[in-house]
C-alpha cells in the first residue's frame, strides 16, 4: 500500500478520548447493584471507586464491555463537535484502535456507536483488541503506513508507545493523568486537539 499521507489520518483511542467509557460504566454499575463510594469520582481506579477487589473490577469491566450498553456510550466533552468538524471540514479520516474485547457484538456495537455520533464515513477503520490488551505491537504494525500521523491517547503509557513507533502523540488530560511527563503533547480536550491538528 505504500505510505499514507500523514494530513489525511489521525489514529485515536476510543474510550476516553472520544466516548465517555467512564460515566456510562459508572451508571451501569449502579444498575447492576454496585454503590460507588463518596467522592468516588476523584478517585482512580474500579476497584477503589467501587470498593471491589480487582479481579472483580476486571470481571465487571469484561461484562460492561460485551453488553448492550457498550453501543450506548456518549461523546467524551467536545468530542463530537470537533472530530466531526476535523473529518468535514478538513477532510481527516480516523482510525480507532481501542482494547474493547474481541467479541465480534461488542465490536460491532461499538462500529455502530461510533458512527451514529461522529457520521458513518468518519472512521475508516475501527480495530478492536482484547480487553485491557497493549497496543504495543499494533501501533507498530500500523506506523509502517501511518508514521508521522496523530494518535490520541489517555494512557500515558500507550501515548508513549505510539510516540516511540514514530507517531505524533497527544495525550487527552483526565484527573488520572494530568501530571504525567512524556514524549507526548497534553491536551485539555478536543478543542486544543482541534488546534494542534488544523493550525486553526
Amino acid at each position: 500500500m505504500g505510505v499514507v499521507m500523514k494530513d489525511k489520518y489521525i489514529l485515536t483511542d476510543v474510550d476516553g478520548v472520544c466516548l465517555d467509557w467512564e460515566e456510562a460504566f459508572d451508571i451501569w454499575m449502579v444498575n447492576q447493584g454496585h454503590t460507588p463510594v463518596k467522592d468516588y469520582k476523584k478517585m482512580y481506579g474500579i476497584h477503589n471507586r467501587f470498593n471491589i477487589q480487582k479481579p472483580v473490577s476486571r470481571h465487571m469491566v469484561r461484562m460492561f464491555n460485551t453488553s448492550a450498553s457498550i453501543g450506548f456510550l456518549p461523546p467524551l466533552r467536545d468530542a463530537q463537535h470537533y472530530i466531526k468538524l476535523i473529518h468535514e471540514k478538513h477532510k481527516y479520516k480516523f482510525i480507532a484502535v481501542t482494547s474493547l474485547s474481541l467479541d465480534p457484538y461488542a465490536q460491532k456495537l461499538r462500529e455502530r456507536n461510533l458512527s451514529k455520533l461522529f457520521g458513518d464515513n468518519t472512521f475508516e477503520k475501527v480495530i478492536c483488541l482484547d480487553t485491557g490488551a497493549d497496543k504495543d505491537e499494533i501501533l507498530c504494525e500500523l506506523s509502517e503506513t501511518y508514521s508521522g500521523c496523530y494518535w490520541i491517547e489517555d494512557k500515558p503509557e500507550n501515548a508513549e508507545v505510539g510516540a516511540a513507533c514514530g507517531f505524533e502523540s497527544l495525550l487527552v488530560r483526565h484527573g488520572h493523568n494530568m501530571t504525567a511527563k512524556g514524549d507526548f503533547k497534553s491536551m485539555k480536550n478536543w478543542e486544543e486537539i482541534y488546534h494542534e491538528v488544523t493550525g486553526y
